[in-house]
């Protein structure tokens, strides 16, 4: 995407930047949804909430994400023209870093995300903002994959600021930003799904508990004044804002045999 804007023009760039997004948004949240509910019953332990969303919700999250959509296009199509005009460290050559620093900046960008939205997620949280920034992502009480993009446009612009932020303040490749948007959204579709499919042993590990589960986000959908993190753990546990029974909820679905006691691993 190099010429895009030089080549097609602003509103011809907007068009497939806005296509892009929004087909990878269809597909990676239609594949997931297909295969639940294909292999419904295989999977219905794992099932977080008992509730099934009905097909009105779903067709409405999928047109509150077809404007979060427009509105990361209009974002990257913004970032693209800062580039051009010198305001980002963005460059062309995967050599002029080399491939290890590549591969740093993805996770680089993962953890900045992670931080931005932890705290912006805290402060659209504050009962003057909510309703202005929040209220439609969490008009999915009970979210499924198609949940994921479903924002008010006011967040929309918030959640999609991380692009140019990340491209003003470190050296990243366009391909780097590519894959980790996909990486975001990916993991921001499986958050969503209203099912967990991580092993019990999960959240016991020393290194893999500090990855955020299904369950983690899927309780703050439910409850609302907790788990605020996206990828990581860190914040959640370093500001004590974890739901007290996160742990033991999460054991209860992972687990077939209902009726067993889990010790709440903090």
């Amino acid at each position: 995407m190099d010429d895009l804007i030089t080549d097609f023009g602003v509103i011809i760039a907007l068009l497939i930047v806005t296509s892009i997004i929004f087909i990878l948004y269809i597909f990676f949240s239609g594949i997931l949804h297909i295969f639940l509910y294909t292999f419904k019953k295989k999977h219905e332990y794992k099932r977080i909430q008992k509730k099934q969303s009905n097909k009105i919700k779903i067709q409405n999250e999928i047109k509150n994400s077809f404007s979060s959509a427009i509105v990361f296009g209009c974002v990257g199509v913004i970032t693209i023209l800062l580039r051009d005009h010198g305001f980002t460290q963005m460059y062309a050559n995967v050599n002029d870093f080399g491939v290890l620093y590549f591969i740093i900046s993805i996770l680089a960008m993962l953890l900045i995300h992670d931080t931005y939205f932890y705290w912006m997620h805290r402060v659209i949280h504050h009962p003057k903002l909510f309703v202005i920034f929040h209220k439609i992502h969490h008009q999915s009480r009970n979210p499924t994959p198609f949940s994921a993009f479903s924002f008010d446009i006011a967040e929309a612009i918030a959640e999609a600021a991380i692009i140019p932020i990340l491209a003003i303040i470190l050296p990243v490749h366009p391909i780097a930003i590519f894959v980790f948007f996909n990486i975001s959204l990916v993991f921001n579709v499986m958050e969503h799904s209203g099912y967990e499919f991580l092993p019990s042993w999960f959240l016991k590990h020393p290194i893999l508990k500090w990855i955020n589960t299904s369950t983690h986000h899927n309780m703050h959908h439910e409850k609302g004044n907790s788990n605020y993190g996206l990828y990581f753990n860190f914040w959640d546990t370093f500001m004590k804002t974890n739901h007290k029974y996160y742990h033991k909820r999460f054991y209860e679905i992972v687990t077939k045999n209902k009726t067993k006691k889990y010790t709440v691993f903090i």
